[in-house]
């Protein structure tokens, strides 16, 4: 199930970073650039809902498209984040608690799934709450710039990424009381 039409999808995710990266070293006005780069997010992160929904539909679910689907996320959300601190659009503070936050859980995922113990720290509502706001958040902060005459993108994702932020710590202590009882059992 390598080259399914959701796990191609999730693959996009992948590809889709050198492209947003690549837009801010075009010869375009700032503006421009900005657009084209939200774009191509709002784009590639909708295929992570699309992607789950067709593997369900067509019947296409698979272990490999499971592991691949997170990391695709994580590698979008992270890479999109050092774009904005770049920019200075981000504080390299919020990028670290959220960088640093996916790669302690998706250790500890990891390490709970080797012993058998994977579903203490399935997803929860919170993690998901997080990354909506991360996904809206990110957006706003590449377009930075007015949307419709009304909103400040650049404010509005300023608020957005810290609430993230406050979320991700949540969610990662959440996950780590979830452990917890499995860490202290193995270190018996």
């Amino acid at each position: 199930m390598f080259w399914t039409l959701p796990t191609i999808m999730t693959w996009t995710r992948i590809v889709a970073i050198p492209l947003i990266v690549g837009v801010f070293y075009l010869p375009l006005a700032e503006p421009m650039r900005n657009l084209i780069a939200t774009v191509m997010f709002i784009v590639f992160a909708a295929t992570d809902w699309l992607d789950g929904f067709l593997a369900r539909r067509l019947n296409q679910t698979s272990a490999f498209g499971a592991f691949l689907d997170p990391v695709a996320d994580k590698f979008l959300v992270c890479a999109s984040l050092l774009v904005l601190v770049h920019l200075n659009r981000a504080d390299v503070f919020v990028a670290l608690i959220i960088i640093g936050r996916e790669i302690a859980i998706s250790a500890l995922r990891e390490w709970m799934a080797q012993i058998g113990a994977g579903k203490s720290v399935a997803v929860h509502m919170i993690g998901k709450i997080k990354t909506v706001v991360q996904m809206v958040a990110i957006p706003f902060l590449l377009f930075n710039g007015t949307l419709f005459g009304l909103i400040d993108t650049g404010a509005w994702g300023q608020w957005l990424i810290w609430i993230s932020a406050v979320l991700t710590v949540w969610s990662m202590v959440y996950y780590l009381q979830k452990a917890i009882p499995e860490i202290r059992a193995r270190a018996k």
